[in-house]
């Protein structure tokens, strides 16, 4: 037996550390956390200075005694669990719940997965420190105590099911908030002018613009006719040299923003790459919030950097963390080894690995040098001059290797605006022949949705969650249903373009497509409602100056400056206060908006959140007709919707023709909108409108979709038609009646008789009756 058990989170860091210990190691995985509170009202005894009641969850159990029994045969026992909050909770767990003892326990610490860094480690133990184990316990009580007492709040006045976190709903209050900035938003038209010159030598063109824009159409009308008869000359020239600087390396909320930019990554994506990386050894500790690089990093760049590109590219750079409550003396994110420009690896790693190094090795590389030069145009017959600049790359520095992406990019992606064309020489004095000018309406942009990078960001921002947070929280928002993330088709908006050419001033009318949104978050009717009645009746949890302040007080807590009981109570009463006055108190919320009435009955149409959604309704309950409801469709808010689209619902079902002599109907259904024919539904493809759908084209999809179910079945038996074998995602089945069995594996499908699939159906039924039998036994045990 091995007189060392070190202890890491997970199986993938135990291989890689495997490798770097002699035999006097045994590394094994305790598969994260090994207990949690327990699920009952009474895990948190809030009378009794927060005492926690833990189990180790049914799952763990074996991890847990496997361990136990390698613990006490061991000499050693090393806690090499992650090297945050989290992590320490999880030692702590580990010692209390495995029983060990302090004389032989010690607690290491290492934020990248390398042999130098791990015998580093294990040359200067420490003990468990309790600061950040309270920390944690801090974050995790509170949480759960927010979570625990608003939940049944939520049921009882808004709607069942729901649930609440305290940092969730803060990031759900940004969305929403920001909806309305953008329902409220008025576009206002201006008219942007650019002209195009001739040099007069050759082909070179230039490019100018107006700096200033016109309001209304006469002006930039009047403008163009003034240039009709004018001479144009560069009457300033101003070149200036600048310099761009690299970005630090990646903090975690740098990273997940620059992977949803650059990758196309989602926060959870990009932090479940990362993992896999920090535990294979390929790059620093993935959760961090400092910019720091350690010296050895920093000689390690600076040799990689002059291998690779030269002595000139190289400058030292040190960067200091901004952020207010950056957590312990952590490093950026970086690779391990710079000389490991790519990995081999999925596709997945190699990119973001990549995406690693590169910002990394930029920020210890030289400044990119520039010549900006701006020309001032001006016309002879209007006081305003024309501006037209452009810059060249004297010396590419960092950009050889990294270009910085930002939220403005993406907002401009394919924008003509965000042109910067490089300028051809030009003089003081010298004449340009005009090739054509256009006065462009331009609308001013409303406030850009968040993606999940931007909404990372706006947290960080903010002081709301930490490195560990930000995945989380973003993933539970989508999963509680109060926040989708999806695209949306823009709508089209006419444009007024006015082109001075060949001497005459002409107008035309162009067509663009205005509101695309790409991978945006949107609250749903849900989660507006929740945030409202957050807002109205507990304002201090969805607060944004008093999340950011819980936040602090953790990283005090964590630095042995305030006692986390302390802050908890002084959190603690006042809410539960707020939790009892509002089930007392509060009423119902539904958001119920009346948007008029209905022209053929003369009864009001309503829209508000029942038990299945948002819905539609006309009449009321008190009629002596029953109310008429209908489901909003996707892309419709109950704050937004008005009385004609709410009344265009009710056209649904429609009939749309008869094919095979059966009527075909189009109707929106819990899935989505659907035509219904002869008993059977048929789905309509993505983004077809039900109310636009013709006859042929509900013909089209039926037959598209009976020849996909043609091609799915393998074998129909002749003895009973009910009996096929079709193919399936996972390969081959037999679907049976109401049925679907297993092929027993290795079985040749064209040799399965019928006698075979009584003998399955029965098989399968008697296993179903036995698993229904022992849930029901094994919850009489739980009572």
């Amino acid at each position: 037996m091995a007189k060392n058990l070190l202890i890491v989170e997970s199986p993938a860091k135990a291989k890689t550390i495997e490798g770097y210990l002699g035999s006097d190691f045994l590394v094994k995985s305790s598969y994260g956390h090994i207990r949690d509170l327990v699920k009952t009202d009474d895990a948190i005894d809030t009378d009794n200075k927060f005492e926690q009641k833990y189990e180790v969850p049914s799952d763990k159990k074996a991890v847990v005694s496997e361990l136990k029994k390698l613990a006490k045969s061991a000499e050693t026992v090393w806690l090499a669990s992650d090297e945050d909050r989290e992590g320490e909770a999880i030692s702590w767990h580990l010692y209390e719940t495995l029983g060990l003892k302090e004389d032989n326990t010690k607690r290491i610490v290492f934020h990248e997965i390398t042999q130098p860094a791990i015998l580093k480690a294990i040359e200067s133990p420490r003990k468990i420190d309790y600061n950040l184990v309270n920390a944690q316990q801090a974050r995790r009580v509170l949480d759960r105590l927010v979570g625990f007492e608003l939940s049944p709040v939520l049921w009882r006045k808004v709607k069942p099911s729901l649930s609440a976190g305290r940092v969730q709903s803060v990031a759900v209050r940004l969305i929403v908030e920001r909806e309305r900035e953008i329902n409220r938003f008025q576009a206002e038209a201006s008219f942007k002018v650019v002209a195009i010159f001739r040099t007069g030598k050759g082909k070179e063109i230039v490019k100018a613009e107006l700096p200033q824009r016109f309001a209304k159409k006469e002006e930039a009308q009047q403008f163009l006719k003034d240039c009709i008869q004018a001479e144009f000359e560069v009457s300033n020239l101003e070149k200036k040299p600048s310099k761009r600087n690299p970005a630090a390396p990646f903090t975690t909320s740098t990273l997940q923003q620059e992977a949803s930019r650059k990758l196309g990554f989602s926060v959870a994506r990009t932090m479940q790459v990362a993992q896999r990386l920090y535990e294979a050894g390929r790059i620093t500790y993935m959760r961090t919030d400092s910019v720091n690089l350690s010296d050895t990093a920093i000689q390690a760049a600076q040799a990689e950097i002059v291998k690779a590109y030269g002595d000139k590219y190289h400058k030292m750079r040190k960067y200091k963390t901004k952020s207010a409550g950056a957590q312990e003396a952590h490093e950026a994110i970086r690779p391990t080894y710079f000389s490991h420009h790519t990995i081999d690896g999925d596709p997945s790693e190699k990119r973001l690995y990549e995406l690693i190094w590169k910002r990394a090795i930029a920020s210890q590389m030289s400044e990119a040098e520039f010549e900006k030069t701006v020309a001032k145009v001006h016309i002879s017959t209007r006081p305003e001059e024309l501006t037209a600049s452009g810059e060249i790359m004297k010396f590419d520095g960092f950009l050889k290797v990294y270009i910085e992406s930002t939220d403005e990019d993406m907002e401009l992606m394919g924008d003509e605006d965000s042109d910067n064309a490089l300028l051809p020489p030009l003089e003081k004095g010298q004449a340009l022949y005009l090739n054509e000018m256009t006065a462009t309406e331009r609308f001013s942009r409303p406030p850009a949705r968040y993606t999940e990078a931007s909404l990372v960001k706006k947290l960080e921002e903010l002081g709301i969650g930490r490195p560990s947070t930000y995945a989380p929280t973003i993933s539970t928002i989508q999963n509680r249903g109060y926040v989708v993330k999806e695209d949306r088709d823009g709508k089209p908006r006419n444009y007024q373009v006015l082109t001075l050419s060949d001497d005459a001033v002409k107008e035309q009318v162009k067509t663009e497509m205005t509101g695309v949104e790409r991978n945006k978050m949107f609250p749903t009717d849900i989660g507006v409602l929740v945030n409202d009645f957050l807002v109205e009746h507990f304002k201090g949890i969805v607060d944004f100056n008093f999340t950011a302040k819980v936040e602090k007080e953790f990283d005090e807590i964590a630095q042995g400056q305030k006692e986390w009981t302390d802050m908890l109570e002084g959190f603690y009463r006042p809410f539960h206060e707020e939790v009892e006055d509002t089930l007392e108190n509060a009423d119902r919320a539904t958001n119920e908006r009346i948007l008029g009435t209905d022209p053929a009955t003369g009864k009001p149409v309503s829209v508000r959140v029942g038990r299945f959604g948002p819905l539609v309704q006309i009449g009321t309950a008190e009629d002596e007709e029953k109310p008429r409801f209908a489901s909003l469709r996707k892309g419709q808010m109950i704050e937004t919707i008005i009385l004609e689209e709410a009344l265009d619902l009710f056209n649904l079902p429609k009939k749309v023709g008869v094919f095979e002599d059966k009527d075909m109907t189009v109707a929106i259904g819990r899935f989505g909108p659907y035509i219904r024919h002869n008993s059977a539904f048929y789905s309509l493809p993505k983004g077809m409108d039900p109310l636009d759908v013709t006859e042929e084209e509900a013909i089209e999809i039926i037959q598209t979709k009976r020849q996909k179910d043609i091609e799915k079945v393998i074998r129909v038996f002749d003895e009973n038609p009910e009996a096929q074998i079709e193919n399936g995602r996972w390969g081959p089945f037999i679907r049976f009646g109401k049925q679907n069995l297993k092929i027993p594996k290795g079985t040749d499908v064209n040799q399965i008789t019928y006698e075979d699939v009584l003998k399955w159906a029965e098989q399968d039924t008697k296993g179903a009756k036995s698993a229904k039998g022992s849930a029901k036994k094994s919850t009489t045990r739980k009572k």
